[in-house]
């Protein structure tokens, strides 16, 4: 049997001196039939484990569910380092951060308002240990104690940054202990203030989170912990980017001088990320310290290994840094190849309007959209005005656009903390209520979607809206609804808010990058599954599609367009375009 331990000064491996040189990848942020691929690239650049955080939200959709199947395969995915010859580093949480919606936690945890957030309160404690044992009864049986993979076990995450509820922690403790976990189980926190002491228990081994300035986080580490191995368990190598901004980057020559300074003073790393992924769909998180900025579709994160799994400058930069301490293999990943250019004509269209969405009366006042008990994406809030004026609200979580009898009159933006839309006249008036993703960091975690209430028109408020979910899980009922388009040139545009197709043809699976100049804000779909969110101000231009998505012959592609495009073109671009950088 294996063993693993935190020894005096070193981790141990079966009793000997062992580094841990890890690199970030979420599964969940992956096409399952890359995972592979990405695993090996990691162990070409000299790593020798594998860490990941595990989204209690994306598992668990549903209260009592515990989805396991294809991308959300946990087991799979440590199954797959282990046939590569790597450890692994498990972080489930229940909060993860990641930039991801809600930092991981689940949006209906928080319909019972009564539940706290992080903390030991009766409810949540119970959600929480029912979610933890369907990921331990994956991560147990896979401990290198046990013939498997992981070596290390997270407990929380830089919780230190948001509380210090000691029982909270030692429920968690308690409760892997008790499901089987005898590899050693650590916290992180970053080191400013009493963060580490906060976020951890004296039994536990801390870690550090920090990009920069190496040297002096690990002496405030050693401070707080005079004996046991030094880590940084996030080596924050690059950066996340926010619709609107630059796209981060981080020079790879001083990434790779922070890394060598560390390796240097003995200390073991995980890179985050070693290869970030993507945000597909509505997975996106969002700050909000003051101004709500939503993360955008592409996760890169300026990682070693970009966003479509090829080795970037800054991956060379690190293997260089690497071999200088420990050995590394001679195999090289090959770079990018440039594919193919193409121009995509869009063949059929529908008015998101005109295809029925299922709504129902909720009495009283505005309601939150998780009344309809989906807790991502578009929603559609109904009622009927009684005359014009204006039309205000508390707050809107995140963006409205505003019909009144099928016209567009308005959008409400929270970003720009937009909360009144003149309405001109009485009538029935449609609300498409997008949620652009879950705050994932601070204290506004687990609040509510939606038109915040009291909903005024002229100063008196309305009540009595009905509200329904827009399904996008099938595009079946918009596909079937879709026409041709009228004759027009490629400059004809379509019209917003709408579902529109288009046919493409491929000789087999490969990646692409779909690029959609001159249409404005949206999600685009390929083949049925959702690529994420596109919005024409950038940073990003093109939207990622995994190879395993494209298949031999004919292939869909599927735009939902909220506002309208200047062109009835797509196309497919030679290689990503992430946007600007602040160079």
């Amino acid at each position: 049997m294996e063993t693993f331990a935190i020894g005096d000064q070193d981790f141990l491996l079966n009793d000997e001196p062992f580094r841990i040189l890890s690199g970030a990848i979420h599964y969940f942020r992956v096409h399952p039939d890359l995972w592979a691929d990405r695993i090996h690239k990691a162990r070409l650049m000299g790593l020798n484990t594998i860490e990941t955080y595990v989204p209690w939200n994306e598992h668990s959709p549903t209260p009592g569910a515990f989805l396991t199947d294809g991308g959300l395969d946990l087991g799979r995915f440590l199954d797959l380092v282990a046939d590569s010859g790597m450890h692994a580093i498990v972080r489930p949480g229940p909060y993860i951060c990641a930039e991801w919606d809600n930092g991981g936690l689940p949006a209906w945890l928080f319909t019972d308002p009564t539940v706290g957030v992080r903390s030991s309160e009766p409810g949540y404690l119970a959600a929480v240990s029912s979610y933890m044992e369907s990921v331990l009864a994956l991560v147990v049986p896979r401990q290198i104690t046990q013939g498997g993979p992981v070596i290390m076990f997270q407990i929380e995450n830089e919780y230190g940054a948001y509380g210090n509820d000691k029982e909270y922690l030692q429920h968690l403790v308690d409760l892997s202990k008790r499901s089987g976990v005898d590899v050693p189980l650590f916290t992180c926190d970053q080191p400013f203030g009493t963060m580490i002491e906060d976020g951890s228990l004296p039994e536990l081994h801390k870690t550090g989170t920090f990009g920069s300035r190496s040297l002096e986080r690990l002496a405030f580490l050693r401070e707080r912990q005079p004996t046991g191995p030094l880590m940084c368990a996030e080596f924050w190598n690059g950066w996340f980017d926010n619709w609107g901004t630059h796209h981060h980057t981080t020079d790879a020559a001083a990434s790779a001088a922070e890394l060598d300074a560390l390796l240097t003073a003995g200390a073991s790393v995980n890179i985050y990320m070693f290869h970030g992924g993507t945000n597909f769909g509505f997975t996106n998180g969002a700050n909000d310290k003051g101004i709500y900025e939503p993360t955008i579709t592409s996760y890169d994160y300026d990682a070693p290994l970009s966003e479509d799994g090829h080795p970037t400058a800054k991956y060379f930069a690190f293997r260089d840094v690497i071999a200088k301490h420990f050995p590394v293999p001679s195999e090289v990943p090959a770079v990018r190849v440039p594919v193919p250019a193409s121009t995509v004509p869009i063949a059929r269209s529908v008015s998101l309007l005109d295809v029925p969405i299922a709504t129902r009366p909720v009495a009283g006042s505005v309601p939150p959209v998780e009344v309809t008990g989906q807790y991502r994406g578009f929603y559609l809030y109904e009622l009927s005005l009684p005359a014009g004026g204006v039309l205000s609200f508390s707050e809107v979580r995140d963006r409205a656009q505003f019909f009144l009898d099928g016209v567009p009159v308005g959008v409400l933006s929270r970003e720009l903390g937009e909360r009144s839309v003149v309405i001109p006249a009485g009538g029935r008036l449609q609300v498409l209520l997008e949620d652009q993703g879950r705050v994932n960091y601070g204290q506004r975690i687990g609040e509510d979607k939606g038109l915040m209430g009291p909903a005024l028109l002229n100063g008196v408020e309305v009540l009595d809206w009905e509200i329904g979910a827009v399904d996008l899980a099938s595009l079946d009922d918009f596909r079937s609804a879709a026409a041709e388009l009228p004759v027009g040139g490629v400059n004809a545009g379509v019209t917003g808010p709408s579902v529109s197709f288009a046919t493409f043809e491929a000789d087999g699976p490969g990646d692409r990058f779909l690029r959609l100049d001159g249409w404005i804000k949206g999600n685009a779909f390929i083949n049925g599954f959702n690529l994420g969110r596109y919005w024409s101000r950038g940073p990003q231009r093109t939207l990622y599609v995994p190879g395993p998505l494209i298949r031999e012959g004919a292939n869909e592609l599927a735009i939902l367009e909220l506002h309208g495009s200047a062109t009835r073109e797509v196309s497919f671009a030679v290689g990503p375009d992430l946007g600007p950088d602040e160079k």
